[in-house]
């Protein structure tokens, strides 16, 4: 990340946003746009009716769901995906985030394939790439001085979370509104958007969350205001943050935010928890933490530590922390309980070391924030060219595309009344965004929900240039009645 983005007019854009009604495509064009899909996508369209009979929703992963149905892709190389009907794709996808080296990268594939060959991929037994993966992560980040690594970012998150407890003495838990930090009982507790507490928390028994609190994002005096509170509930064992903001930076924060969510942990004795799963090793070999120049107490970690392979998750910190996740038997030492029979496999191990070691070779987080640079002011260009009040910024290689603001909806659950009208508002946000999504994929771009684009390696200038000239051709394709 060469430049980090200044908040305040980010928000100045996306109230602007919120304070018009959905801008959407005209809808000629989104007919056009949806015939392709009846034309171009047909072994798509029936594998994926064929598939809602034997799973749920018919796809496996939240990020595969698309308007107006899931394509099936059975190719991924470089910058590019393939579809079963044979449609390639630009994709910006990038698997959520931990592509950064491009779709299947030769160098890592053929090591991995080599490990195969020779012990396959887990053994339940040390493997010599665990410690060259601890090792090699400490040598970029100094903060993680002891790493161990689990099957995902949420498992992650749990065990940081029971670790801040033991270490402390201290039970509440504080994170920043509109968050993700996985789906465990505790963290389903306003997803996406503020102030939405327990809204999506189905089948979860309100007593998971009777120690998890909410701080507005951006908002110093709201956290410190949650840290006094607590101080007379118990205290606060952790804050829990993503350090570009909520949802992948989707809600971004201030230069100085970290430095001074750090000052408040240490005046409140509370334990920081850097959620860096999609910035660890994207926006700098250092991650956030080392961009920031902050220290957390520990680190979560996901998506490329296992470089885009199985069991992608991870926990790293000070010895005095992650110490406390020890293996087997160790006298006079309390530990969380902490297992899983696939974590740390020869595998995802091995991936994760010779990914990393190719980042670092190839400079791929500087020239994946350097394509992102370029994909924003393209699109920001783009966006004033068609008088379009689109918010458009990024973090490096991770680029924000807000069309219609469909996260930003204040849902306010201490004002209940308001709630139908916010519901009503946000779903028409959110069909409006799906069509974006679906326009972009017609036009032969793969992004994450039609709002956010991840930038990597192989982006170069010309496959930027190209995915200018197809976002254009939807810009074009705007409907303008309402901004007149």
């Amino acid at each position: 990340m060469m430049e980090y983005p200044d908040s305040k007019p980010i928000y100045d854009k996306l109230d602007k946003l919120l304070s018009l009604p959905p801008i959407g495509i005209e809808q000629a064009a989104m007919d056009r746009y949806l015939e392709y899909f009846e034309m171009r996508c047909a072994k798509s369209k029936a594998m994926i009716a064929e598939a809602q009979q034997f799973i749920p929703g018919g796809v496996q992963h939240n990020l595969a769901f698309n308007h107006p149905f899931p394509l099936v892709f059975d190719k991924a190389e470089g910058a590019y995906l393939y579809d079963i009907d044979g449609n390639r794709y630009i994709d910006f996808l990038k698997a959520g985030g931990p592509s950064i080296l491009g779709s299947n990268p030769s160098a890592v594939r053929e090591q991995v394939i080599e490990l195969l060959n020779h012990c396959g991929p887990v053994t339940g037994l040390f493997h010599e790439f665990e410690l060259k993966l601890a090792r090699e992560i400490h040598r970029h980040m100094p903060w993680v001085e002891m790493f161990r690594m689990l099957g995902s970012g949420t498992e992650a998150v749990m065990a940081a979370l029971r670790v801040a407890r033991l270490v402390t003495g201290k039970k509440n838990i504080i994170k920043i509104g509109g968050a993700y930090h996985g789906w465990s009982d505790q963290m389903v507790y306003s997803t996406k958007v503020p102030n939405t507490r327990r809204f999506e928390a189905h089948g979860i028994p309100r007593a998971c969350v009777k120690h998890t609190c909410e701080a507005k994002p951006n908002d110093l005096v709201s956290l410190e205001r949650v840290l006094r509170r607590n101080r007379l509930l118990g205290g606060t064992a952790a804050v829990i943050l993503e350090p570009v903001g909520p949802e992948s930076g989707t809600r971004p924060v201030d230069r100085d935010y970290n430095a001074e969510v750090r000052r408040l942990c240490d005046r409140y004795g509370a334990l920081l928890i850097f959620d860096e799963v999609v910035t660890g090793f994207r926006i700098g070999l250092g991650g956030a933490q080392g961009y920031f120049s902050v220290r957390p107490d520990m680190t979560v970690f996901g998506k490329v530590i296992a470089g885009g392979y199985p069991s992608a998750g991870g926990l790293g910190g000070s010895k005095q922390c992650i110490s406390r996740m020890a293996a087997g038997l160790q006298s006079g030492l309390k530990k969380i309980y902490c297992g899983g029979t696939l974590a740390a496999n020869p595998l995802s191990a091995a991936a994760g070391y010779f990914t990393i070691k190719e980042i670092e070779r190839t400079g791929a987080c500087e020239k994946a924030g350097a394509a992102g640079d370029l994909l924003t002011r393209g699109l920001q260009k783009l966006a004033a060219k068609h008088g379009l009040p689109f918010a458009i910024y990024n973090q490096g290689s991770i680029c924000h595309l807000e069309t219609v603001g469909a996260m930003f909806v204040n849902i306010d659950l201490m004002r209940p009344w308001t709630i139908p009208g916010a519901i009503k508002q946000a779903k028409a946000r959110k069909a409006v965004m799906e069509a974006y999504g679906a326009a972009y994929m017609a036009e032969g771009i793969v992004t994450l929900a039609g709002s956010r684009l991840y930038t990597s390696l192989v982006d170069s200038d010309e496959i930027v240039d190209d995915a200018l000239g197809r976002f254009e051709r939807v810009f074009e394709n705007v409907d303008k009645s309402h901004l007149t």
